[in-house]
């Protein structure tokens, strides 16, 4: 058997008909229809279509994601505190993959995130953000993903 060949196309070149098959899986994968017949119709093809085509077309995301860092904090443990945190990293656009927090001891917890930056943002920036929050006493990157 021949192996599949695969393409990246910029939107504009991709029939009408697919772009409509992505739009229903999305609905789909979001919870906002709950059947195939359903996302199918807000999407603007038949049911036939999209189970023609739903396992041919996915959305191509590396030029969407930036690089993935992990950051290790030093806290005080109030309550609050890693909300801020995660509310200034996401106001950088920074989306957090994962959060693990250490049991405090003498009051300081430590946590490490793993998130991926956007690819404009300096981890050094992100770091340097996170250290300003009143009761961060410490803020280090501890993994980068190099390109």
């Amino acid at each position: 058997m021949a192996e599949e060949a695969y393409y990246v196309l910029k939107e504009k070149a991709v029939p009408e008909v697919l772009l409509r098959v992505e739009k229903a899986k999305l609905l789909l994968e979001s919870g906002k229809c709950q059947s195939a017949s359903e996302a199918a119709e807000k999407a603007g093809i038949s049911r036939s279509s999209f189970y023609k085509y739903k396992d041919e077309i996915f959305r191509y995301h590396e030029n969407e994601k930036g690089r993935t860092v992990t950051m290790v904090v030093k806290l005080i443990d109030e309550p609050g505190r890693l909300s801020k945190i995660l509310t200034s990293l996401a106001d950088i656009g920074s989306n957090i993959l994962s959060i693990h927090q250490s049991i405090p001891v003498n009051g300081i917890a430590a946590i490490t995130l793993s998130m991926d930056l956007p690819k404009d943002m300096d981890a050094a920036e992100a770091t340097e953000r996170v250290e300003q929050i009143n009761g961060v006493s410490y803020a280090r990157i501890l993994a980068e993903e190099q390109f």
